[in-house]
């Protein structure tokens, strides 16, 4: 319309013009001389905006609180124009959700109904450009959904593990029973800096390490060993798993290929009720899930093929990598992630104290006196390295007095018996205080289920412990019976007066 308006201007407008416009517009020529002339009429050069109805943040708060019922939506606005007949008018059920769609994006509407969850599956994210070998690494730990059976308890292991970016190779993996801490996370990166098998060639030191604010991950001990490395470790946001997107592929991988069709898997289908098809399956050991893990990764490491490498398994893709690794030295290696109270300790005769234990090596046979430094890997209490004050690694102690299993276990299950009991007890007075109320159709107070006679009040009275004094208050002792030989105090008498009608008589 500018350029025709112009052409008309200047008196340069034909009719070829118009004809060409409405060609191209796929309009009538009619039509097109129609908007000229309500352009000369008004000077508006584009159609006239018409009213449409609005989401207002009123409306966003109520499809939220609604759970994005765009009907319940409506029902509350007809209620609330029911009682106020001077509010906006409602608009139909049909309009609603044009404007639903016209102004809320999937996502949105997702979010108003679902939460951010949803919300995020209607976002777009971007990809990393490929890099090199040990470019970066992020790391992540697992919750396995698999109950194993763990000496004479069913738990749910965990797995730590440290992935290559570009080349996908697993670096490194270490699995423990119960929630990891900072010495699973050690234990996988030297894994992973190792060159050696299992996990070899792969290794050397990484540019970079990206974790997401686990206190693991971020811990002294860790931060401090991989410093010496100079590897920084990336701490990334909260909540963004799109940002690692690496190592969270690989948990959804070894999710659906490997945990899925172990026994136990906790999200197997379920039958009615939400029963399992065999609730007494037999659980996997310890020992037999860890050697299982171990192959996969060996699987996913030589014989996997991921479309990201176009063909080749991560393996291959490492070693055609020309990219020149930096490997780190036997000697800090032995040393990486051992923690160093400071403390410098001399050898005795019963070995090496720290904190009330003591630790024995032969080393220490004729070294009495001589003063050495202590390391030890966190929560590792079995065995201590013991170097002297230059740095050099001595040997590796042992604790001396150590349980036997059968001891170990016999303390375990005195420990599980007390739970137990206390959590009996526990439930026992939950059972106390529960009380039950009569399932109500209507806005009314609740009534209390259990109707109780005046005399089941009365006998539950007598026999409560509020009438025994004795455990009301514990201090009290009550009064024994007075012994017969015992002489009795008696009442004096007041004689009355001779004069008085009592004494006459």
């Amino acid at each position: 319309m500018p350029r025709l308006l112009t052409l008309d201007q200047h008196g340069e407008l034909t009719t070829a013009h118009v004809q060409l416009v409405a060609h191209a517009l796929g309009r009538s020529e009619r039509a097109v001389w129609r908007w000229i002339a309500e352009a000369r009429a008004t000077g508006r050069l584009a159609p006239a905006s018409r009213e449409r109805y609005a989401i207002t943040p009123e409306i966003r708060r109520l499809l939220v609180q609604c759970g994005g019922n765009a009907s319940a939506v409506h029902r509350k606005l007809q209620k609330r124009a029911l009682k106020d007949p001077q509010a906006s008018q409602v608009p139909s059920l049909a309009t609603l959700h044009r404007a639903m769609r016209r102004d809320l994006s999937p996502g949105d509407r997702a979010g108003l109904a679902h939460g951010e969850a949803a919300r995020r599956a209607f976002d777009v994210y971007g990809t990393r450009p490929v890099e090199h070998r040990n470019a970066a690494w992020e790391g992540d730990h697992k919750c396995v959904p698999v109950q194993v059976q763990i000496e004479d308890e069913l738990a749910r292991p965990w797995v730590t593990w440290f992935i290559d970016c570009a080349r996908k190779v697993i670096m490194g993996v270490a699995v423990t029973p119960h929630t990891p801490s900072r010495d699973a996370v050690l234990a996988a990166l030297r894994m992973s800096l190792d060159r050696a098998e299992p996990f070899g060639p792969a290794g050397g030191v990484p540019n970079l390490i990206r974790v997401d604010r686990g206190k693991d991950f971020l811990s002294t001990t860790v931060i401090q060993s991989l410093g010496a490395l100079a590897v920084p470790v990336v701490d990334l946001p909260a909540y963004t798993p799109h940002l690692k997107g690496t190592v969270e592929a690989l948990n959804n991988a070894v999710e659906k290929m490997l945990f899925a069709s172990m026994p136990r898997y906790v999200h197997q289908q379920r039958l009615t009720g939400g029963r399992t098809a065999d609730p007494d399956e037999p659980a996997l050991t310890f020992e037999a899930f860890v050697e299982l893990v171990l192959e996969w990764v060996h699987w996913w490491n030589n014989e996997h093929k991921p479309k990201a490498l176009g063909g080749r398994t991560p393996m291959e893709a490492w070693r055609a990598d020309p990219t020149p690794l930096h490997d780190v030295p036997a000697g800090q290696l032995a040393r990486f992630g051992l923690e160093d109270d400071g403390i410098t300790r001399v050898v005795t005769t019963r070995g090496v104290q720290m904190g009330n234990r003591f630790y024995i090596d032969p080393w220490m046979v004729g070294q009495g006196g001589t003063r050495v430094a202590v390391r030890r890997l966190p929560h590792h209490d079995t065995s201590i390295e013991i170097f002297d004050l230059d740095g050099m690694h001595l040997c590796s102690a042992v604790l001396a007095e150590a349980a036997s299993k059968e001891q170990v276990r016999a303390v375990r299950n005195a420990r599980r018996a007390r739970a137990r009991q206390l959590r009996a007890d526990f439930k026992a007075a939950a059972r106390l205080r529960r009380e039950k109320f009569k399932a109500s159709t209507t806005s009314a107070p609740p009534q209390r289920l259990g109707a109780l006679t005046e005399a089941e009040a009365e006998a539950e009275l007598c026999g409560s412990d509020t009438t025994d004094l004795r455990r009301a208050d514990p201090d009290y002792i009550p009064h024994r019976p007075v012994p017969e030989s015992w002489a009795s105090p008696v009442q004096p008498t007041t004689e009355l007066p001779e004069d008085s009608p009592e004494g006459n008589a």
